[in-house]
């Protein structure tokens, strides 16, 4: 425990497997702002980034930078698993972007796996670090729920330009956003909840949905109603409605601002990302994992029990 204290005290040593959209617009900021996260080099073999050493595949990265303590893996959903444990298996700290894993049988392995080889595996559901959700958890802590209202909407040429993976099984189509939402709900409602029904619409070229409306229920018969669309043009929608004890909470903005009883409480820039960061580096310090499977089962529950409905092919 002290060797890996006093290696942790000058910080850890960051390699990024998937140099995608993501890493780009998020992980590389969050990096920067992380005081105690070194990005040593990179792995993809379409993409690279300036005066980081590059390498095709993670075996290699590591195998060239043994310093490496622990990985971020921000690739398509279905090479995530074997990615992911490959790490672990090399004794390495492992993020995985959301959703962890293409089905809850490959995360429960890695969960075991991380546990097996004692390192950290952490779940990164990057929307409850936004900036109103703590305090919304709170709030919702000790009420009783009577409906909650969820849009999830964004334009997926400009969110997921060219990502023709999204739309194959594992890619999960517009829960790709949708389990954003289903994350925050996960964290913030103080009552599990319980799919009753779903409306996937598919395009007739895809395997994935691009839209879907989903109702569900808590044991003391909340209703909670979502509509996730793919198909939204100019700003995103990402806003939730809670009705409770005769108040009302909003958390929009993707949980920048925080909104109770008209009374407007938290309005701030999102910096996700940061939070994520921080969060692994403590769990690391601690050699802890944290990995919530409840907002990828509630969308596995929506493959499982949804009703398809063709639509009309989706061209980018």
């Amino acid at each position: 425990m002290s060797d890996f204290n006093s290696g942790f005290s000058s910080g850890f040593k960051l390699g990024l497997v998937g140099v995608g959209k993501i890493v780009r617009d998020q992980h590389l900021p969050a990096i920067a702002a992380t005081p105690n996260c070194h990005l040593v080099a990179t792995a993809d073999p379409h993409a690279s980034l300036p005066e980081l050493p590059a390498y095709q595949n993670l075996e290699a990265m590591l195998d060239a930078h043994p310093e490496i303590t622990a990985v971020s893996i921000c690739t398509p959903t279905h090479l995530r698993y074997s990615q992911a444990r490959a790490a672990l298996m090399r004794g390495k700290h492992v993020l995985l972007e959301k959703p962890p894993g293409a089905t809850l049988s490959e995360v429960e392995d890695l969960i075991a796996c991380a546990k097996e080889q004692g390192v950290s595996l952490f779940a990164a559901w990057h929307s409850r670090f936004a900036p109103g959700v703590a305090q919304a958890q709170q709030w919702l802590a000790e009420r009783q729920m009577q409906r909650v209202e969820i849009e999830w909407k964004e334009d997926v040429r400009v969110w997921h330009p060219g990502q023709a993976w999204i739309w194959q099984p594992g890619g999960m189509g517009v829960f790709d956003p949708g389990i954003n939402a289903l994350s925050i709900a996960t964290a913030i409602l103080p009552q599990p909840f319980f799919l009753q029904q779903a409306r996937l619409l598919v395009p007739s070229n895809a395997q994935t949905p691009i839209a879907a409306d989903l109702t569900f229920t808590d044991p003391q018969g909340a209703s909670i109603e979502a509509a996730f669309d793919f198909r939204q043009s100019g700003p995103p929608t990402w806003d939730m409605h809670i009705h409770s004890d005769g108040s009302r909470l909003s958390l929009t903005q993707g949980g920048c601002r925080l909104v109770i009883d008209d009374e407007l409480i938290i309005e701030e820039e999102e910096r996700e990302y940061q939070g994520l960061y921080a969060r692994f580096a403590e769990l690391i310090a601690n050699k802890r994992s944290e990995v919530d499977v409840a907002p990828l089962r509630q969308v596995a529950d929506a493959f499982l029990y949804g009703h398809r409905e063709p639509t009309e092919a989706f061209i980018e």
